[in-house]
């Protein structure tokens, strides 16, 4: 696949360093000798394997940099029109509220596993959900209300992170708003001048 251009360079795997490690050494030793990449790979996998924790530590480390790396340069990244760039999520950003449904299971949810012990998370979640079905609607209010409110809450939050993160881009319109009402405010002092130059002169004829 061909890589984008401009495109950071992905980010490599500590095993992908140690086949590396192990090209250029192959390399060094046998300069002109042409290399069989199945043999050569199975070689790579079965010496791999064999490798200690702390052999294995230095490729690790190589891999976290480098995915330290490319997740730096992939924040600054602005890809082509028409590509999608994959979204990075800030841990900063409001939590996206609950459904009325999930806030149901979180109430309920300890009842049911101690009722039914032994039931799997899936088999869990599937008596939630039928309590939820067969829950009349207006038993089903409060939970409704209560993610309702916490939606509002999240749209709050939502508007004042984006506040804070584009200051910039938030204070702009309001600004432009701002101005005409300046302007018109001073033409309107200029026609009380006009006014008060006229009330001297009345006195002047006087």
């Amino acid at each position: 696949m061909v890589r984008e251009p401009g495109k950071p360079r992905g980010k490599m795997s500590s095993y992908a360093y140690f086949v590396q490690t192990c090209r250029e050494e192959h390399k060094k030793k046998h300069p002109e000798a042409s290399v069989n990449f199945s043999e050569f790979s199975k070689k790579c996998s079965e010496r791999w394997k064999t490798m200690s924790l702390k052999e294995k530590g230095k490729f690790e480390d190589l891999a976290r940099q480098d995915k330290a790396r490319y997740e730096k340069e992939m924040m600054s990244y602005i890809p082509p029109r028409g590509t999608k760039k994959k979204k990075f999520k800030d841990p900063n950003a409001p939590k996206r509220p609950p459904s009325a449904f999930f806030i149901f299971c979180a109430e309920y949810r300890s009842k049911v596993k101690g009722e039914t012990p032994g039931l799997t998370i899936g088999d869990v979640a599937k008596k939630l959900g039928e309590m939820w079905n067969g829950t009349a609607s207006e038993d089903k209010q409060p939970f409704e209300k209560k993610a309702s409110k916490l939606k509002e809450k999240y749209e709050k939050d939502v508007a004042a992170y984006r506040a804070k993160t584009m200051p910039a881009a938030a204070g702009a319109p309001s600004a432009a708003k701002a101005q005409p009402k300046v302007e018109k405010k001073v033409e309107n002092d200029d026609d009380d001048d006009d006014d008060d130059d006229d009330d001297f002169d009345d006195d002047d004829d006087e």
